[in-house]
């Protein structure tokens, strides 16, 4: 770890920048964290929390931002209060001992790696679907299939970090537009839809309860953990002590993009279909996009949706690999051996490769359950740990007495608690 550590400091050995005017890269960044978390999981989202009715879907909506942010910002301060160059399991570690440091760095990786091998199954199954249904072509076989689409994301994993997030920002561009046509588009086709649970005002008890439950929905629709370790290290060597404020302008930034796109997304969908209708989508498992496709009949739609699909997953696919390759090579490391830096990245890649096209040629569908198994994981990770470490880490004790920790600590607890029922139930 040190020889690594050392690697870094001297690659990252440059003057810091002051804080002056917002940079492209800052811009990149922005669009990265936005590109991570906003994948997949936002076309089911509509669905979700529409399903609870109006009302918690409004404080939901109110309460998504002050989540999103203090938390991200929380776990970015967390590493950021480590030794130059040094990354979210390195921070543990330092903070927290080496057996601290290796058990968190184990949750981290399997945390988010079970992400990575949902996003190589879902892009083999929205590449297949799109070409057998929308150009009527037989797809090849399947384990061709994810090899090529795997194998093409790790070529711009070996590009180098700052690749992958220049190309996730760019890819962010064509998905908010995808959501804002779609939000756009269903305006006028606004029905009312879930305003008709707006005169049903819910008993306290189950309006707690539904939100409760709803909670850990806003919460990973919203994650971007993943990166957020890279982005810190990145921070610091780019603005040094002013990393803190100018990581937290990003955060922000990026956290209102999110939420203004998303809840404009979710609020249209959910103008536009019953909670009957919602309910339906639900049972049949499908997306939005899908049920609107064949809501509206629309070949457009139709066509668009497995490519807005594509977009989503790759781009939070890269995001994620940021994270789970940074966990597995704090694995490697922590074992004792000591493997060159290029050494290490080939041996990450290639072992992302193959357990990734192993799971996406088989396809099964324990996948979901692993995720779910994943939701504690992360939430203590993203909520509790960074907490914690402000009460008790001297490098941290500046952030103690605020009340955005008592909210985050608060917000972590409801999200695990719910999802420890979820499993349970």
């Amino acid at each position: 770890m040190n020889d690594q550590a050392n690697s870094v400091d001297e690659r990252y050995a440059t003057t810091p920048a002051t804080l002056t005017s917002w940079s492209r890269q800052d811009t990149t960044w922005m669009l990265g964290l936005f590109g991570t978390a906003i994948g997949a999981g936002t076309l089911f989202l509509p669905i979700n929390a529409g399903l609870g009715g109006f009302w918690p879907l409004v404080i939901l909506a109110l309460l998504a931002f002050p989540m999103t942010f203090f938390a991200h910002r929380g776990l970015t301060r967390f590493v950021l209060s480590g030794r130059e160059g040094s990354d979210i399991t390195d921070v543990v570690e330092e903070h927290f001992g080496l057996k601290a440091g290796a058990l968190i760095t184990l949750l981290y990786f399997f945390a988010i790696f079970p992400i990575l091998l949902i996003y190589s199954v879902a892009l083999t199954n929205t590449v297949s679907s799109f070409m057998e249904h929308q150009l009527h072509i037989l797809p090849p076989p399947r384990a061709i299939l994810a090899f090529v689409l795997i194998l093409g994301l790790l070529a711009v994993v070996r590009c180098g970090e700052q690749v992958i997030v220049k190309a996730m920002s760019l890819m962010v561009y064509p998905f908010i537009v995808a959501l804002l046509f779609l939000a756009v588009y269903l305006v006028p086709h606004w029905t009312g839809g879930i305003l008709s649970t707006a005169s049903e005002v819910p008993a306290p008890s189950a309006l707690l309860n539904t939100l409760w439950l709803a909670i850990p929905v806003m919460v990973f629709s919203f994650n971007h953990s993943p990166i957020i370790s890279a982005f810190a290290v990145d921070q610091k060597r780019q603005y040094g002590a002013n990393a803190d404020e100018r990581s937290s302008q990003i955060l922000s930034r990026a956290h209102l993009l999110m939420v203004v796109m998303v809840l404009f997304f979710v609020f249209s969908c959910v103008l536009t279909l019953s909670p009957a209708q919602l309910a339906e989508a639900k049972a049949q498992n499908l997306s939005i996009l899908s049920y609107l496709a064949n809501h509206f009949d629309n070949p457009t739609i139709a066509f668009a949706a497995p490519l807005i699909a594509f977009v989503a997953i790759a781009k939070s696919f890269l995001g994620h690999y940021i994270g789970a390759s940074e966990g597995l090579k704090g694995l490697v490391l922590k074992t004792g051996r000591r493997p060159a830096a290029k050494a290490l990245d080939r041996m990450t890649a290639a072992f992302m490769l193959v357990v990734c096209w192993i799971v996406a040629t088989l396809n099964p569908s324990i996948l979901g359950m692993i995720e779910t198994l994943g939701g504690p994981i992360i939430a203590s990770i993203l909520f509790l740990m960074p907490m914690y470490a402000i009460r008790k880490v001297p490098a941290m004790a500046k952030y103690r007495g605020q009340a955005s920790n008592v909210f985050v600590t608060a917000v972590g607890l409801v999200a695990i608690t719910a999802l420890i029922y979820s499993l349970l139930s």
